[in-house]
């Protein structure tokens, strides 16, 4: 029996191949594979003893050749493929392992250049797996080392490894070089300027009881490289199985953690925020963002940008919650919390960088991409656009509301005072119908004046404008861009509010 073994990935390949060994195998093996397996003390061949042909072309050309893939692709029951081999003194090759040269780690470090990517494209190692992954029924084939231990345990067992696990393995030999190809087809047809095909690669986190309803199945899925701000990496310390809507409503909540840097907190019901704000520490942050919203917050998701300390624990407890996700937990807090055993815990990482990523939506028959919104302008002095200017107190609630409205399902208005949600219209078929929504909760809330008014679009009329005084709204940002913005100017003026045009929409749909 004879193994070809040639691995980028070296990461338990030595014990491997001695085992290998120790079965009675020979062990042929490529490069900078057979050197590290003989001075590892295991007896190898070198890939040019089987072929009779050196490495050429810095390694370019090794395994290209009969002597490899004759010796992987010969059927063992065609006496036709037999005889081939015998003809040309070819012998099987039974098992092949390999792992392909690390294109994505390449592609990811900065300021590569497209030279250095190309070098790190694998032809030979596809093409000797997909040859054994054909004739999986005769040739064992495995490129993670992950299966090397049931390869070994089968091989001690039996002499051989078993139909099932070998047509699993090709399976999966197959799946690794489609999603190497189509990184690799990703990456050329950028350098190309070509848009015409999108490839997706996401790998199984988990199957979830049900979708939306439970009449529909889900699945969740995550991407190769782990990313920020995600649930698909997060680290998740106590509680049942998240569902398909935690995992909407919380992503939406990471959302709109993202936008703070000071300590803040937001809860979130069903995709909106129904209470956020800004404090001097996480305690403070939860009590505002609490007491904005006692109601709704119910059953609800809690994310902070700090980590939960035993006191913020404590001041959580006795509300139900369904997820508290923080970048961590401090043991205290764990000991508190872990008392309620059906709350989620979740640890996450939330460090800023500087990526925009891709938002995928399907529609019937189709899939819409975008970038990710996840920059916001801040908003400054100079965006006022009325005779009356705001204070500086209001400047800061105006850059609050401003990033928390892009959050709120469109048409979208939000109340805020001292940095905190007073009142928050998601969704309506009017702004109008918003803005009342919004108004009314902060009025019942207990805010008389210095009130400011965040939306998510312009204002097609001025009777936002008219409605926001009579609810004691002093200062209002919005992006500005209808035909008819003069029309709210002049009533802003009239009515004694500072208006802020930002030029900058954010529609949530």
């Amino acid at each position: 029996m004879r193994a070809l073994i040639s691995v980028s990935d070296k990461t338990g390949v030595v014990d491997f191949a001695r085992e290998l060994r120790s079965l009675g195998w020979e062990v042929i093996a490529t490069g900078g594979t057979m050197k590290l397996l003989r001075d590892s003390g295991v007896e190898t061949l070198n890939i040019s003893d089987v072929t009779g042909f050196p490495e050429i072309c810095d390694g370019r050309v090794k395994t290209l050749h009969p002597a490899v893939h004759g010796g992987l692709l010969a059927r063992r029951d065609d006496p036709s493929h037999v005889q081939a081999l015998r003809d040309n003194g070819i012998a099987y090759i039974d098992l092949v392992c390999v792992n392909l040269y690390p294109f994505r780690q390449t592609i990811a470090k900065p300021g590569v250049q497209m030279e250095e990517a190309i070098e790190n494209i694998d032809i030979g190692g596809p093409s000797m797996l997909r040859s054994a992954a054909k004739n999986w029924a005769d040739v064992t084939v495995v490129c993670d080392p992950a299966d090397y231990a049931g390869i070994v345990a089968e091989l001690r067992a039996d002499g051989a490894t078993k139909r099932e696990t070998r047509l699993r393995l090709s399976a999966k030999a197959y799946t690794h070089t489609a999603e190497y190809d189509a990184m690799i087809a990703t990456y050329m047809r950028a350098q190309a300027g070509l848009n015409e095909k999108l490839f997706l690669e996401f790998d199984l986190v988990q199957s979830l009881r049900y979708g939306e309803n439970p009449h529909q199945s889900a699945k969740f899925y995550r991407e190769g490289c782990e990313a920020n701000y995600s649930l698909a990496f997060a680290r998740q310390l106590n509680g049942k199985e998240l569902s398909y809507n935690n995992i909407q409503d919380a992503n939406a909540a990471l959302d709109i953690v993202r936008e703070f840097d000071e300590p803040f907190c937001v809860g979130l019901k069903h995709m909106n925020p129904c209470g956020a704000a800004t404090g001097r520490d996480a305690a403070e942050a939860w009590a505002k963002a609490y007491e904005a919203d006692k109601v709704s917050i119910f059953g609800g998701i809690v994310a902070l940008n700090r980590p939960v300390t035993r006191e913020v624990a404590e001041a959580m407890k006795p509300v139900f919650l369904e997820i508290v996700m923080a970048p961590a937990f401090e043991p205290e807090a764990l000991e508190v919390l872990r008392t309620k055993k059906n709350l989620r815990l979740l640890e996450v990482r939330m460090e800023r960088t500087e990526e925009r990523p891709k938002r995928y939506v399907g529609v019937n028959g189709g899939l819409l991409v975008q970038d990710a919104d996840v920059t916001t302008r801040s908003v400054t002095a100079d965006m006022c656009v009325t005779e009356h200017k705001p204070a500086a107190e209001q400047l800061a609630d105006l850059d609050f509301g401003w990033r928390i409205v892009k959050h709120v399902k469109s048409n979208a208005i939000v109340a805020v005072k001292d940095g905190r949600t007073l009142g928050v219209g998601a969704g309506q078929m009017n702004r109008i119908g918003s803005a009342a929504i919004a108004l009314r909760q902060a009025r019942e809330a207990g805010a008389a004046e210095g009130i400011v008014l965040a939306s998510d679009g312009f204002f097609p009329f001025d009777d936002c404008v008219t409605l926001a005084a009579e609810y004691g709204v002093t200062a209002i940002v919005q992006p500005g861009g209808s035909v008819r913005d003069e029309d709210s100017v002049r009533k802003a003026n009239e009515k004694g509010i500072a208006m802020m045009f930002t030029g900058e929409r954010h529609f949530k749909h």
